[in-house]
């Protein structure tokens, strides 16, 4: 079983509202895929250990997997290539979290191409055809998406960063969906 792209975007949306329990059909309306593929993908992530299913109906992502194919896999298995100059949905560096910590010229930060998209720039492929609908909807979904994108494209100080605040992201969230707090000395 291959995993395909859509599989860490469903991955990820779940993983963006941790309390949260999805129905099939409600994660493919909030990703504009279809129930079956939603299905299909949580089948494949649970074969190759990306998520969990403890009981019929019911899954989630086992987020310390996740996390590590996200920084040593998917810029491997998915590279991300800059494009054509165009408007879009900002990305990568373009967006949150890394747009207020790092700076660019202006039409520097990436863009997935989209009508709507409030910013110019070389386009990027996006993991998946709807992600820029997806992230336009949800900015949890947007955030994890564009630090994604860093960690798949980014110069080396850009994935450094993009890694700490993936793991920040996606690590602050128990098996339960309850936030972790971190105990002080």
């Amino acid at each position: 079983m291959e995993l395909k792209p859509q599989d860490l975007l469903v991955l990820l949306k779940v993983a963006a509202h941790p309390p949260q329990r999805w129905t099939y059909a409600a994660l493919g309306d909030a990703l504009a895929i279809s129930a079956s593929e939603v299905h299909a993908s949580v089948k494949r992530a649970v074969a190759c250990g990306l998520a969990v299913a403890p009981a019929r109906g019911e899954w989630s992502p086992v987020r310390p997997s996740l996390l590590e194919f996200i920084l040593h896999g998917a810029r491997y298995v998915w590279p991300a290539t800059p494009g054509a100059v165009k408007r879009g949905v900002p990305t990568a560096f373009g967006a949150e979290p890394l747009a207020s910590q790092l700076t660019a010229a202006p039409g520097e930060a990436p863009v997935w191409a989209h009508p709507t998209g409030s910013a110019k720039g070389p386009t990027l492929a996006p993991l998946y055809r709807t992600v820029p609908q997806a992230a336009l909807a949800d900015p949890a979904l947007h955030r994890l998406l564009a630090l994604l994108d860093a960690l798949r494209m980014g110069r080396a100080r850009e994935r450094n960063l993009a890694a700490k605040l993936m793991e920040a992201e996606l690590m602050r969230f128990d098996s339960e969906g309850e936030a972790v707090g971190h105990a002080t000395r």
